[in-house]
């Protein structure tokens, strides 16, 4: 027979357990090591000299304004994807945006993680087959060795979901 106690602690014991959960399958990133790795994956990608900045919408928007700053870089422009709904994954891949490089040789373009890599992947395919005489790399904070697209620039592996700062902190509740 269970009493209020009992219901309490069941309770209790639950939201500890999906909790811990949770932290196991996603791990946090933190504001602090995305500026401390950001300031390590500018250190490699300053040698390359881009002229423009794609970033990857979402998950590459924080990351590419932060490279814009470091490297000095107005012209940042910006592809939408959309491969997965919160953690499922997608069949297709949608591309949406534009871009210019009118008298560019060098673009990088910036994702938070190539996870499966498909969306690197194809908008890698995408730029190269639109502008063949352009210069492009890419660079991202993480990467998953079973990606089918490795960065060129990337500084942490990834064997987990990963659960961003900009993904946890500005939730509305």
């Amino acid at each position: 027979m269970m009493n209020d106690y009992t219901t309490i602690n069941l309770k209790q014991y639950l939201s500890i357990f999906m909790f811990t959960l949770y932290n196991i399958i996603m791990k946090y990133y933190s504001y602090d090591n995305f500026k401390t790795d950001t300031n390590r994956l500018l250190l490699e990608i300053k040698e390359f000299k881009p002229e423009v900045l794609v970033g990857v919408a979402r998950g590459g928007l924080t990351l590419s304004h932060a490279i814009a700053e470091g490297l000095n870089i107005r012209n940042v422009q910006t592809l939408s994807t959309q491969l997965y709904d919160k953690t499922q994954k997608r069949n297709n891949i949608c591309i949406d945006g534009e871009c210019k490089f009118e008298d560019v040789q060098k673009v990088l373009v910036i994702d938070d993680i190539a996870d499966s890599g498909d969306t690197l992947k194809a908008i890698m395919e995408m730029l190269h087959s639109k502008y063949p005489k352009v210069e492009f790399k890419t660079a991202t904070l993480f990467y998953k060795k079973t990606s089918v697209y490795e960065p060129d620039f990337w500084i942490n592996e990834a064997d987990e979901w990963i659960d961003f700062f900009w993904e946890r902190d500005f939730k509305s509740n």
